[in-house]
Parts: C-alpha cells; structure tokens; sequence
C-alpha cells in the first residue's frame, strides 16, 4: 500500500474507534444504570414480610427455603441484564481498542516513521495507553467499574483529535529525528495513561468515601454506589497503578529527555514549559508516593495529590502544546 492509502485507512480507523467507544460509554452507562435497579430491587425484596404457613402466597419464600419471590427474581433478572450490560461495554471497548491500534499503526505506515510527530499523533497514542493500561489492569484488578469514566475520556480525546487537531501526516521537524523520540515519548504516553487511570479511580474513591461516611453517620448510599468496591480497595488500586506510571515517567521525561535534549540542543535542561510542567508533575507524584511510604497518608489527603498530579499532567499534555510557546511546541495546528 502507499502512504496515501496508509493514511486513508488511518483517517477511517480512528473516527469509527470513536464511535465504538462511546458504544462502549453508553453500555457501560446502562450498566450503572441497571445496578441501581438491581440493587433496589435487592432491597425491595430484603424489606417484604415473608409470610409462612397457610396465609402465605404460592410463590412466597419459606422461612428456611430461601425461594426467592417477585421481587428477588426481578432483582436476579436486573442484575443479569446489568452483568450484560457490562460484559457488552468491555467487548465493545476491546473492539475499539484494536480499532484504534490499527489506527495508529497505519498513521506511522503513513508517515514513515512513530506516529507521535505533533499534537494529533500524541494524542490518537496517548489515549491509546489509556486503553491499554485499563484493559490490562481490568484483567489483573477487575477494573470494569472504571469502563464509563476511561471510554468517557477516551472518546473525548480521539473525538477532539478529529475534529479539532487533525494534521496531515508529514515528515518531523529536524529536532525530532532521533531514536530517543521513541524511548522518551512512549514511556511518556504509557506513563500518562497510567496517570489517568490512576486520577479516575482517585476521583471515585472520594466519592465513594464520602458515601459510606455518610452510611456511618446513619445516612444512605446511592444504589449506583454500592457497585463499587470499598473506598479502601479503591485506594489501594489507586497506588498500584500510580506506584507503576512513576518510575516510567522518571526514566521517559525526567532521564531520557534530558539526554535527548542535549544531542538536540546543545543543552540537557533549559527550563523549557514543556519541561518545568514534567518536572512539576514528576514532584507533585513524587509528593504522593513519599506521604504514602513515610507520612502513612492514605485515603482523601493521597487521593486529592493524585488527582491534581493528574490535573496537572493535562495542562502538560494539552495546555502547554496549546497556549505556550516553547522548543516543545510541536502542535501542528
């Protein structure tokens, strides 16, 4: 095939990828959606008075049988349809992952070399990443509580990329033809990935955190709520996943690229934008890794670092690309 048509499939593999993926996020939504009804049908069934003996209605439970009546087999019913609902929004997600991989692939096939070259490639690979990490951790952690928020963002970027940052694919700028483009970028992406998944699961923690305190306090959880794990599991999953982009985003940003910059520029360190928001987002993930191992924070205080780690990586990602001047700014728009 030529360049051209390379570049062709890309720009047909992509924009289906996105619409997979919001397949994907309505699934998943029906799934939370269902879960409420499932869990509220559950508590319909546990608060019916079960009557025993000759008043009792043919198809109540016995005392001791445990058949389950109306309202458990619509609760049994509801949560099948939720367990489908779920099942059909990671199958999705799987087809739009291996969309979007051949999206990726066939833009480098297009271009003649790794398809990160400016701002729409950073971003079609950076959420790719996003996928991999989460359907790599969904099969080690059971992560398909996290399927709404990560097809949320996922189809927002590529949506964006599309529309708003498409650039024809084209050879790099000078400064960019070197083997450490392919070390520092995607360890970059990989690493940024994790970050977002991590900064999810960060920003579900507080919400579920604050429910069961609520619980605690005498309250009542959202239906939808009980569907994820414990606040404290969620905290835990929250560090594994960022304990494992840190190191990444160390050796990707904070080694490599100094030695890159330096056969670049003459300089290893420059203070460039780019630079001082990696440094910045290397010291807040820093801060949150440290306060964990040393100060034992857990909980709200490491989850709210996290999240503004993540916050911060954006404004990296997206922001400095767009709104700052720098010997970074490799946008293409």
């Amino acid at each position: 095939m030529s360049p051209e048509s390379y570049a062709q499939v890309s720009n047909l593999l992509i924009p289906t990828a996105t619409v997979i993926y919001a397949l994907a996020m309505v699934a998943h939504a029906m799934e939370w959606a269902l879960g409420r009804s499932a869990v509220a049908r559950a508590e319909a069934k546990a608060e019916t008075p079960v009557l025993v003996g000759a008043g009792a209605p043919a198809n109540s439970a016995t005392a001791e049988g445990g058949t389950a009546g109306p309202a458990g087999g619509a609760a049994a019913a509801a949560a099948a349809r939720m367990d489908a609902a779920s099942r059909i929004g990671l199958l999705l997600t799987w087809l739009a992952f291996a969309l979007h991989l051949g999206g990726v692939v066939t833009r480098g096939l297009a271009a003649d070399r790794v398809p990160w070259g400016n701002m729409y490639e950073f971003s079609i690979t950076a959420s790719l990443a996003v996928s991999v990490v989460y359907l790599v951790f969904v099969q080690r952690y059971k992560l398909q509580w996290l399927g709404l928020g990560v097809t949320l963002v996922v189809a927002g970027v590529l949506g964006l990329a599309s529309l708003a940052l498409y650039t024809p694919a084209g050879p790099l700028v000078p400064a960019l033809h070197s083997y450490w483009l392919v070390i520092h970028v995607s360890a970059a992406a990989i690493s940024g990935g994790a970050f977002t998944v991590g900064g999810l699961v960060s920003l579900l923690y507080l919400v579920k955190a604050r429910a069961e305190q609520r619980v605690l306090d005498g309250g009542t959880m959202s239906a939808a709520l009980r569907r994820l794990p414990s606040a404290e599991a969620m905290d835990g999953t929250a560090y594994k996943v960022l304990a494992f982009a840190f190191p990444l985003w160390t050796f990707g940003v904070l080694v490599a690229g100094p030695i890159w910059a330096y056969y670049a520029w003459g300089r290893a360190w420059g203070w460039d934008p780019k630079e001082v928001w990696s440094l910045v987002t290397w010291v807040v993930f820093a801060a949150y890794l440290h306060a964990r191992a040393t100060a034992g924070w857990r909980g709200r205080r490491a989850a709210i670092i996290a999240i503004v780690g993540w916050f911060v990586f954006i404004f990296n990602f997206v922001g400095v690309n767009l709104l700052v001047s720098g010997l970074h700014s490799y946008a293409g728009i």
